[in-house]
């Protein structure tokens, strides 16, 4: 009995032995790809930021015109995804110093992460030591950082590090305008400005050509297809049956008022007139013909209501698919944008914020939200609810209004300080 017992416990032990090993060498043979692919992810994070908000230029102060805190997260991003290379490249160096790999892939995004790091090689400003950016020679490695990065990396750098960093003894930007007096005195200082001229001027076609086409392709395409394509066809399908002239109980509403306002119209003139018993039928069949022009009309806007419809689903497609098929421009749109914001001072920012406030969370704000509602229900050809209309108009402004305070809370208090002190200052 006890023999049976310990040959079972020996077998299971074996096999959670085996377990481990097997476990183990699987990881090890996973550790290059995925080291590979945590250090290609932050030369891609890096990448993106250079691309987004310095024009693809390396992350510097030379290369865009920010504020102090601006730039100390921007570089704080920097450092942490170069720590981030390179501990993965020293995991990937250790590990493939016993398995051979030699792939095409690999090849190719340790060829993009060196082109990334290439730039900031010896760049003191950052404090990152020059083995840290070479791949073929060996790396320095504190376990402590180790951890804290991988740990980070795992939020694919969208962790908000401090903004505040460490001053020296001069001002960071004394520092700053010396570079810039002497990038100013440097013998390409000419064809660096042209160059530099020629990029903005291309990104700002490109940004507001996509802003032109992102309104005129969907306004087009409702138009053209509502002319052309819905209307006929939904009039040769309503005009087999005549009898569908409403779509809604607010249309035959407003066409009995309509009726019954021109009736009484016409028997308050024939009293005053007193005029003959016999022109009773000329009343009559004014009253006819006027309820089939209001009939007739009801129908055609009841026609134009379903063409609605079908023409702005037909815009929102094209509308996605201007969007999807234009995710390079989109990029270029939103560091167009970010100039835009960050060149405006901080009087401007601040009114700008408590203009678009008071328009849609305002004190006067229902009014415009009801007046919307109630064209985009018409445009649709669907009943103005009053309750539903009360019903948003005291829901949505609300969110919108917790939103926009969050948002200056939790990003402006932090990007513009002067921006919100004055907003603060303008709002009371």
């Amino acid at each position: 009995m006890k023999s049976s017992f310990f040959k079972k416990s020996t077998r299971l032990i074996r096999q959670k032995i085996q377990e481990y090993l097997q476990a183990g060498n699987k990881w090890l043979l996973d550790t290059p790809e995925r080291a590979l692919s945590e250090a290609y992810q932050a030369a891609n994070i890096i990448k993106n930021i250079e691309i987004e908000h310095f024009n693809g230029q390396k992350i510097s102060s030379e290369s865009a015109h920010y504020t102090d805190n601006v730039m100390g997260y921007w570089q704080d991003s920097l450092n942490k995804n170069l720590i981030i290379i390179k501990v993965k490249l020293a995991e990937l160096r250790l590990s493939s110093s016993f398995l051979n790999i030699s792939n095409s892939a690999f090849l190719e995004r340790l060829n993009f992460i060196d082109e990334v790091i290439s730039k900031y090689i010896g760049d003191n400003d950052k404090n990152i030591n020059d083995e840290v950016l070479v791949v073929s020679q060996p790396l320095q490695i504190n376990q402590n950082e180790v951890n804290n990065q991988s740990a980070s990396s795992s939020a694919n750098g969208m962790k908000v590090d401090p903004v505040f960093k460490k001053t020296g003894f001069f001002p960071r930007s004394i520092g700053r305008t010396l570079n810039k007096i002497k990038s100013d005195f440097s013998p390409q200082a000419e064809e660096q400005f042209v160059q530099n001229f020629q990029i903005s001027r291309k990104r700002t076609r490109t940004a507001v050509r996509f802003l032109v086409m992102l309104v005129l392709v969907p306004l087009l395409t409702q138009n053209i297809s509502k002319q052309f394509l819905f209307s006929p066809i939904v009039e040769r399908i309503r005009g087999e049956n005549s009898s569908q002239i409403f779509l809604n109980y607010e249309m035959e509403e407003e066409a009995f008022k309509e009726l019954k306002v021109f009736e009484e119209k016409l028997k308050f003139e024939s009293l005053i007139r007193k005029l003959p018993p016999n022109s009773l039928d000329t009343i009559e069949e004014k009253i006819k013909n006027k309820a089939r022009e209001i009939a007739q009309d009801f129908k055609e806007k009841s026609n134009k209501a379903i063409s609605n419809v079908l023409a702005d689903i037909l815009s929102l497609i094209a509308f996605a698919l201007v969007i999807v098929t234009s995710k390079r421009e989109i990029v270029i749109v939103k560091s167009f944008m970010d100039d835009i914001v960050y060149g405006l001072s901080d009087s401007a920012k601040a009114f700008i914020i408590i203009l678009f406030t008071d328009i849609f969370v305002g004190f006067h704000s229902p009014h415009g939200w009801e007046v919307l509602l109630e064209g985009f229900a018409e445009h649709m050809g669907l009943p103005a609810n009053r309750d539903a209309i009360f019903m948003f108009i005291a829901t949505f402004p609300v969110v919108l209004d917790t939103i926009f305070k969050y948002w200056i809370f939790r990003y402006l208090s932090r990007l513009s300080p002067s921006a919100l002190a004055t907003l603060k200052e303008m709002s009371e």
